[in-house]
Parts: structure tokens; C-alpha cells; sequence
């Protein structure tokens, strides 16, 4: 089947109508759908009236067998146009001539029919659009509702996230505060010292809550001049409340407020006071910033309430060590002066602890003219302990006056205590010195060994084997044991206080003694004094000081 064609010759606005006409009947047999044809009229239609009507056009129409309907205008600007039919058209092509005036106007109410078709489908097109716009319109209405929903989501999860971060550094920061008040209270507890207690207060405080601080114990410093303390601090000692002075309100809870401080015109002072049953001094910290935190304050009303307590406790501890001392003092003897033998005493009390104890050093001389120099150590510290010490230094004179030897007073002192005190034990050890003899008489109750150093510097640990502790409840007899002492010796009595350690025997001890007194030379111990105080440095450098310590020096001339 070939194709059908046909050129028809356009000279005027008639022949451009029948053209239109016969091709528009051409399309509508061909089954070309209304919108399609419309459109090619259109197109066709514009482009004829483009060029009438001052010129002519050859209008070319093929009919192809595979259905296209291929129309071709020449002129100056060629203009081609292909439709698709479903339906081929089949013969001949017809001509514009055969297109009368009633063909014509039939072909003019057929193009109303096309145009008709045409709004019609652009009525469908609208309401589509419209239903489309109707959903897109509410689609949009529905994101717009969820972009707030998931807003207003966000927003209270950023809410809830602030509350949480807040709620975490309000736990923190309470954490960090309670955590430090407990430290704090563990160094200051950890000093009965009040001298101690009032260094460690500025270290603990400056510089993340204060950025100075000053301390005023009323007691310590009576006369300083009012001028010279903060108005707000006057006012914490004279009220016992906490005060706080800044040139704009702290508004701190328990604190009261007063105008800034001519010390302090710049940065808030806040006033503490120190004490706990009544007000012993003021506690006067700078704000380490423009102003106090009220959590903080309240911690720091805590550390101020704490450190009054340990410094009411350090006071008592103090006044209770020096009533102590002076008892434990006044037991020891005033060492006696006697022709050819020197005598130097030393008693250093604990200093851990309620330091009254049982060691005791005496000197005298007896009825015969000899002396007896004597140490001892009653265990345990305590006031029992040092009345204990006080009955047997008495009673220990006593049977001495009686002319009684070493071993024999000893002996009758483990009598006295085991019937008086059968839960009490001491250690003495007693030397007897004779005026002009060259021996020694040496009795030992459980005590260290003696040290004697001889003139050529020579030192020997007197190793006797002493008796058992005064106390112990067994009947016993002590021993005397005689030892040659060249003039010049010198013999050392001590408690164990001395040589004693915790990390090391008491062996060792005494032999870091005898080295000490080997290392004093004759020089050194013309003055037996000054040797006593030697001997003590390099023994005490490592000492716990929790056990008293009585040296007696006894130096034969």
C-alpha cells in the first residue's frame, strides 16, 4: 500500500479555509483524538494566516500507510507538521475545490464541535488540577502541622535536655560541695593543733571560695585596734551571726547584709564566726568573684561551724597537754649536786595523744653518802599511770633511806605493786655510785640495758640479764650486778621511749645509742647538758613521739 498525496495551492483566505476544513474532516475520519486535532488546526491555522493574504503557499498533504498524516506548508519560513492516526485514511485525497460553502460552514460548526471537545478536556484538566490543588493544599497543610508538631517536640526536648543539664550540674555542683566539706572536715579534725587548724583553713578555701581570707581570734589578738577589722567582722563577734558587706545585697541564706567595707570597697567580704559554744573568732573570707553563690555559702557556713568546733577542741586538747605536762613535770626531781659524779636529766612527753605518762627519772643521795640514780617506766599513759609512777618514785626514797641496795629496793617495789596494783607493771633499773669508787652497782627490773661510754671513747652495751617487770605476779628477787666505771665513763639510763620503733626492734634502737655516744668526744661531754642534747637529735629525727622519753646522763669525775 503506498502513500496518498496531494499539494493544493493556498492563494487566499478561501482557499486557506477549505484547506483547513478538508483537513480538519481528514484528522476527525482518521480517529486523530479532539485535543490533538485542535492543536494542529491551531497551528495550521495561525501559520496560513500568517502569510495571506499577499502570498501564495503550496500545502503538501501525504497519507502514509503506517497512519501518519504528514502536512507540509512552503514559503519563505517551511513549516512541517506529522499527526498520528489511529485509523489510516484510505483513497484518494480530496481537494480544496471540492469543499463548497456548505461543506464549509459544516466544517465551521465541526470546528465548534472541536473546540467544544477541547474545553471540555480542559474542564477535565481543571478539575484534576483542582482536585490535585485540593490535595496538595492539604498536603501542605499537613506538613505545615507537622513541622509544628515536630517543632514544638523539638522544643520540649530541648526543654527537657536543659532540665536535665541543669538538674546534672545542680547535682554536681552539690556533689563537688559535699565532697569537699567532707574533706575538709577530715583535715581540720586531723589536727589537734590549733596553730595547724588556722594554716590549713586558707590553703582548703583559697582560691575556689575565697579570694583571701583573714582569721581573727578575739583571744590571740586583744589588742588590736577596732579600725584595723572590718565592720562586718566586729559585727559577727559582737552578734555570733554570720555577716555579709558588699556594696549591692548577697541576699544569702542565714547571712545578714551590711554596706561594702572601707577594707573591702570592691569585692564582698562575708563575716563568719568561729566557736562552738560562744564566739572565739571571725572567719573573714573576699569573694572569689563578684559575689557569693548561696549554695556555696551555705557550705562555707558549715566550714566555718566545723573549723570553730576543731579549734574549740585544739584549745581543750592544748590547755589539757600543758595541765598534763605540768603534773608530769612536777613528779621529776631537780638533780642533785654531788662531788665526782655529773648528772644531766632529759624528759620529752608524747606528743600524740593526752600526753601525761609513767616514765620517771630521780637522783639522790643515801644515808652512807653513795648515790642512786634511777629510771623507770610504768605502763600505759594516763592519769592512772602517772599516779602509779608517783607512789613508786615515793616509796622507791623510802626504802632507799633505809639503806636498802638496788636489788633489795627493787625487790620490795615488785612487793608493793603486785599486792597494790596487780594489774599494773613498770620497768626501773637503779645505779648505785660511791663517792671515790671506781664500780658501779647496777639492778635492772625489766628495763633496757645501760649504755656506758669510757674515757677513750670506747662504748659497751651492759648486757646483764635484767629481773622480771615490777608487778608481774610471781614472788621474785632482784639481782645486783657490779661493773667497772673508769673515771671519765659515762653512763646512759633511758625508757624505751627512746629506742623504740614501730618499724624496727628495740635492738636496733639501742645500738643507734651507742653509736651516738660514740660519736660525742671528751669535749663534748664537759658539759653534760649540751651532750644530752646531742644524743637526742639524731635519735628522736625518725621518732613517732606517741611514747614519753626520759634520758638520764650519769658522768663520773
Amino acid at each position: 500500500m503506498t502513500a496518498a498525496s496531494d499539494t493544493w495551492t493556498i492563494a487566499s483566505v478561501a482557499d486557506a479555509a477549505r484547506a483547513r476544513a478538508l483537513l480538519s474532516r481528514l484528522a476527525a475520519d482518521a480517529g486523530v483524538p479532539a485535543a490533538d486535532r485542535a492543536r494542529f488546526l491551531a497551528d495550521l491555522g495561525a501559520r496560513l494566516r500568517r502569510g495571506l493574504p499577499t502570498a501564495r503557499a503550496e500545502l503538501t498533504v501525504t497519507c502514509r500507510p503506517d497512519g501518519e498524516l504528514r502536512v507540509v506548508l512552503g514559503g519563505a519560513e517551511p513549516w512541517r507538521y506529522t499527526l498520528v492516526c489511529p485509523s489510516p485514511v484510505a483513497g484518494p485525497l480530496p481537494g480544496p475545490a471540492g469543499v463548497d460553502d456548505a461543506r464549509l460552514a459544516e466544517a465551521l460548526l465541526d470546528a465548534d464541535e472541536e473546540t467544544a471537545a477541547v474545553l471540555a478536556c480542559l474542564d477535565e484538566a481543571e478539575e484534576v488540577v483542582r482536585f490535585h490543588r485540593e490535595e496538595l493544599h492539604q498536603t501542605n497543610q499537613g506538613v505545615l502541622a507537622l513541622h509544628a508538631e515536630l517543632e514544638a517536640a523539638a522544643l520540649a526536648q530541648r526543654e527537657l535536655l536543659e532540665a536535665e543539664r541543669s538538674a546534672r550540674a545542680e547535682a554536681e555542683k552539690a556533689r563537688r560541695l559535699l565532697t569537699f566539706l567532707a574533706n575538709a572536715s577530715a583535715v581540720l579534725n586531723a589536727s589537734l593543733d590549733h596553730e595547724d587548724i588556722l594554716r590549713r583553713l586558707p590553703e582548703l578555701l583559697v582560691p575556689e571560695y575565697a579570694g583571701h581570707v583573714d582569721i581573727w581570734l578575739m583571744e590571740d589578738d586583744e589588742g588590736t585596734p577596732p579600725g584595723e577589722r572590718a565592720a562586718a567582722a566586729v559585727t559577727a563577734a559582737r552578734t555570733g551571726r554570720p555577716q555579709h558587706a558588699g556594696a549591692h545585697p548577697g541576699e544569702l541564706p542565714g547571712v545578714d547584709d551590711l554596706p561594702a567595707s572601707a577594707l573591702s570597697p570592691h569585692r564582698p567580704l562575708l563575716c563568719l564566726p568561729l566557736g562552738a559554744r560562744t564566739v572565739r573568732g571571725v572567719l573573714t573570707l573576699s569573694a572569689p568573684g563578684d559575689r557569693f553563690d548561696p549554695d556555696t555559702t551555705v557550705m562555707l557556713l558549715e566550714v566555718a561551724r566545723r573549723a570553730g568546733i576543731a579549734l574549740d577542741n585544739a584549745r581543750r586538747y592544748e590547755q589539757h597537754r600543758d595541765v598534763a605536762e605540768e603534773l608530769q613535770r612536777a613528779q621529776l626531781t631537780e638533780l642533785p649536786t654531788t662531788a665526782g659524779l655529773a648528772l644531766a636529766a632529759r624528759y620529752l612527753p608524747a606528743t600524740h595523744g593526752l600526753n601525761i605518762g609513767g616514765d620517771w627519772y630521780d637522783a639522790f643521795p643515801q644515808p652512807d653518802g653513795s648515790v642512786l640514780a634511777v629510771i623507770g617506766d610504768v605502763t600505759g599513759h594516763g592519769l592512772r599511770a602517772a599516779v602509779i609512777m608517783g607512789q613508786l618514785r615515793t616509796a622507791l626514797r623510802a626504802y632507799a633511806v633505809e639503806g636498802n641496795g638496788p636489788g633489795r629496793i627493787l625487790t620490795l617495789l615488785h612487793r608493793m605493786l603486785r599486792h597494790q596494783q596487780p594489774e599494773l607493771y613498770a620497768t626501773c633499773a637503779i645505779a648505785r655510785f660511791t663517792p671515790g669508787g671506781s664500780a658501779v652497782v647496777l639492778a635492772a627490773a625489766g628495763h633496757p640495758p645501760a649504755v656506758v661510754r669510757e674515757p677513750g671513747g670506747e662504748v659497751r652495751v651492759l648486757e646483764a640479764r635484767p629481773g622480771i617487770m615490777l608487778g608481774v605476779p610471781v614472788p621474785y628477787e632482784y639481782a645486783e650486778h657490779t661493773v667497772e666505771l673508769p673515771a671519765g665513763s659515762t653512763l646512759a639510763l633511758y625508757t624505751d621511749g627512746l629506742v623504740e620503733r614501730r618499724s624496727a626492734g628495740i635492738d636496733a634502737g639501742i645500738d643507734r645509742l651507742a653509736q651516738a655516744m660514740g660519736a660525742l668526744g671528751a669535749a663534748d661531754l664537759e658539759d653534760l647538758d649540751a651532750a644530752a642534747d646531742s644524743l637526742l637529735k639524731p635519735m628522736l629525727h625518725d621518732s613517732e613521739h606517741d611514747d614519753d622519753i626520759c634520758l638520764l646522763l650519769c658522768r663520773t669525775t
